[in-house]
């Protein structure tokens, strides 16, 4: 007979946001009490022409880092060296935040071009991530 208090698994593509919530805050909790505050804090660096928004990075500071999660250009936009502009920037504000090294991924060859020119090496990949790519990771010093 099963035991009726024993942890069920259940799996979902639809959690609420309490869920996950829920996760987040459980593991910062334990990563907190593991290797202390990560300070973690938004960052974004907008692109606006004419008020309209154009191009822009999303990321986080935290334990010393800065995550660069999405590097956007408008297609019109592109080839104008804006990307370069857009991490420089994002890298000047996490080194103001005591940030000592940046780290980004992509797919996209062009994207990774432009990554390894503003001074990123890649410390490692998925080939077939998505299928007939390769997801690369690269990092860079900030120091």
């Amino acid at each position: 007979m099963p035991d009726a208090s024993a942890p069920t698994v259940h799996v979902t593509d639809s959690p609420s946001a309490d869920e996950l919530a829920a996760i987040g805050e459980g593991l910062a909790g334990f990563n907190e009490g593991d290797v202390g505050p990560s300070g973690r804090r938004p960052l974004a660096v907008l692109v606006r022409n004419g008020g309209e928004l154009v191009g822009g990075l999303s990321g986080y500071t935290a334990w010393g880092w800065l995550y660069v999660q999405w590097l956007w250009i408008a297609e019109a936009q592109r080839g104008q060296g804006l990307a370069p502009r857009l991490l420089n920037a994002a890298e000047s504000e996490a080194s103001a935040r005591d940030c000592h090294g940046a780290y980004i991924d992509t797919f996209n060859p062009q994207a990774l071009h432009v990554y390894q020119k503003a001074g990123y090496t890649v410390f490692g990949m998925l080939p077939n991530f998505p299928p007939g790519r390769t997801r690369s990771f690269l990092s860079k010093s900030l120091a």
